[in-house]
């Protein structure tokens, strides 16, 4: 890769976590391309030579935050033992949670949008994590996996909540 292609990467992802920032600031529809190129310190115009429109910035965000969650829990069915698995991938959740609270922020929000695109990639996210959680379940011999993993599903969802409306009682055990 070139020094002007890995220049140009890098300033890709460097709007991409600004609009992360922005929209989970102050949501989607209030936000502004300006406000993110504000925030990335770039001019307005700059953030159209890699993305044509807002929505396809926030494509761009949840693609990478869906990347981030579908890649932590690879890495620990790869590497966990089944006795240890659920707890990791709940470790792994957490860290996500604590580190990149943004990323769940704007999924939460993209949640609530109707745009089929929104949706579709919403859908696709979803989709993508619950048949890694079941898999892994499954080839670990967990019982009733699929339970198993809409209960894990649940908690995490549970986590997020807890987690956007600071109200850590809601995941005490």
């Amino acid at each position: 890769m070139s020094k002007n292609e890995t220049a140009s990467v890098n300033r890709k992802a460097e709007i991409i976590s600004a609009a992360i920032e922005i929209f989970a600031e102050i949501g989607y529809y209030r936000a502004t391309t300006a406000q993110v190129a504000e925030r990335a310190k770039i001019s307005q115009p700059y953030i159209f030579r890699f993305f044509p429109t807002k929505e396809a910035l926030l494509l761009a965000a949840l693609e990478v935050s869906w990347e981030r969650i579908i890649q932590s829990f690879k890495r620990v069915v790869e590497s966990a033992p089944a006795d240890q698995l659920e707890g990791r991938l709940i470790e792994a959740y957490e860290g996500i949670l604590a580190e990149h609270n943004n990323e769940i922020l704007l999924q939460m929000q993209a949640q609530t949008i109707q745009a089929d695109v929104i949706r579709d990639a919403m859908q696709a996210g979803f989709r993508e994590v619950r048949q890694i959680v079941l898999e892994a379940f499954r080839h670990a011999g967990i019982a009733k996996p699929e339970e198993r993993t809409l209960l894990f599903l649940a908690r995490g969802m549970l986590c997020n909540i807890s987690m956007a409306l600071g109200l850590p009682e809601l995941m005490e055990e």
